[in-house]
């Protein structure tokens, strides 16, 4: 079945959130949700999450599922925000544990951070099934730019998270702690797997040069032959040694620090101190 999709682009964070519904239930998931935030301020926003909760409401939406498709280094997530206006189950890769117990060390998260996944409602295994309304989707496990990273398939679309960027722009970095280039390759050749009439939704797009719009949505066959990293014909070990040596030369992501203390708790601060503050770390030559 062909579930409605609808996408929220933040251009602050060049992420893209969408909103996938069962026309025939009025049942729906929100997948890569955006909290606002202004790292020389701290201070955080609701807009983004805003916008998508007035849409969820106008359209007469049910959600069934938060979807997180992995980690967020680049943003925030807003899921426990939506949650709390809208319901579902909020759900990531069973595998965000390997990141917790990464990132928990990096942070000094000390003994109050649990690193079972537990604050997630659901961990989703490779090859878990699930529903929204009458459409069936499953949970891929195609980790190497996070362990953890999973692709949604719903339907006819898969909501691939930064595994994969549009053809003109190629492919996730590797590089974060529990990156690993040849394991993204793996996990694209699963992707292309998919039928290639397969609807495929980028969480981010930051336009490639010589490109004057953002987008966001391909397919399985526009990525097999045309994908600039990895169309078919690229090797394992040319896609590694490419990925390796570009890698080598990017920066860390702006909001890196921020977004992933707070994703790897669900989207949740860390706990207020004694003085009923919360804060967030700055670990000095960690990254």
């Amino acid at each position: 079945m062909k579930p409605e999709i609808t996408a929220f682009f933040d251009e602050a964070t060049w992420t893209v959130s969408y909103v996938v519904a069962d026309p025939q239930t009025k049942r729906c998931a929100i997948v890569d949700s955006v909290l606002d935030f202004d790292p020389a301020s701290g201070r955080t926003d609701t807009a983004s999450a805003d916008r998508i909760i007035a849409f969820v409401r106008e359209q007469g939406l049910e959600v069934e599922w938060i979807l997180e498709t992995h980690v967020h280094a680049d943003h925030l997530s807003a899921a426990p925000y939506i949650q709390d206006a809208l319901g579902g189950k909020l759900a990531i890769g069973a595998h965000i544990t390997d990141v917790q117990e990464i990132f928990g060390k990096v942070f000094n998260a000390g003994t109050e951070f649990q690193r079972d996944g537990s604050q997630f409602d659901v961990l989703m295994k490779d090859g878990d099934t699930f529903r929204i309304g009458n459409i069936e989707a499953e949970a891929i496990h195609t980790p190497g730019h996070t362990p953890a990273c999973m692709t949604y398939v719903i339907g006819d679309a898969a909501f691939v998270g930064d595994t994969l960027f549009m053809p003109d722009y190629g492919t996730a970095r590797a590089d974060f702690p529990g990156g690993d280039a040849r394991t993204l390759y793996r996990s694209i050749r699963r992707i292309f797997e998919l039928p290639p009439e397969t609807r495929l939704f980028m969480c981010h797009d930051y336009k490639a040069p010589g490109r004057e719009a953002y987008v966001w949505e391909t397919t399985v066959a526009d990525e097999r032959a045309h994908n600039v990293h990895v169309h078919d014909g690229v090797s394992e070990d040319e896609f590694v040694t490419m990925r390796e040596a570009r890698d080598a030369t990017l920066g860390m992501p702006r909001l890196i620090l921020p977004s992933v203390q707070v994703n790897m708790r669900a989207g949740e601060m860390p706990p207020a101190e004694d003085n009923g503050q919360s804060y967030l770390k700055l670990p000095v030559n960690a990254l």
